[in-house]
């Protein structure tokens, strides 16, 4: 039986535990749970950014979370991404990040920025590019920006 077709919804106080599950397994190492706990990103300080400074979708197929899109209004960050690979090339990565990008734009941020691995192997500094996103700096990490389509320069 053919998967439905993805549905997208803010994200909500509840769905912290598949958030993470999406999350944990889309993390560059096996350690992922407990590296975000490091960081001090739980869902009890999700849920506390939800209700400040942050805001995301989710995207399910056939009822399961498949992935999430974050950002951060209070430094126009497009803060996290994540995709299940078994749902990536559908789509999915650009609706999420479109959504991010547009709530953050009518926030006020006339650029947007986000972080990802400096390494040019990577799907997500492609994924990025063929959005729009262009190189910002390298400081360990790679930064990215990308401007409001709608500000005339």
């Amino acid at each position: 039986m053919p998967a439905s077709e993805p549905s997208y919804r803010l994200i909500e106080s509840g769905d912290m535990p598949a958030l993470f599950e999406v999350r944990v397994a889309t993390w560059h190492n096996d350690n992922g749970a407990e590296e975000l706990k490091q960081f001090g990103i739980t869902h009890e300080s999700v849920r506390a950014m939800l209700k400040t400074t942050h805001r995301g979708w989710l995207c399910e197929v056939d009822g399961k979370v498949v992935g999430f899109a974050m950002g951060d209004k209070s430094n126009g960050e497009m803060w996290v991404i994540a995709v299940l690979s078994a749902y990536e090339g559908r789509g999915i990565g650009r609706a999420l990040l479109t959504r991010v990008e547009d709530w953050l734009y009518s926030e006020g941020h006339e650029e947007v920025w986000l972080t990802t691995d400096p390494d040019e192997s990577y799907r997500a500094v492609g994924f990025y590019r063929h959005c729009g996103w262009h190189d910002w700096k390298m400081d360990g990490d790679r930064f990215m920006k990308k401007t409001n389509p709608g500000v005339s320069g």
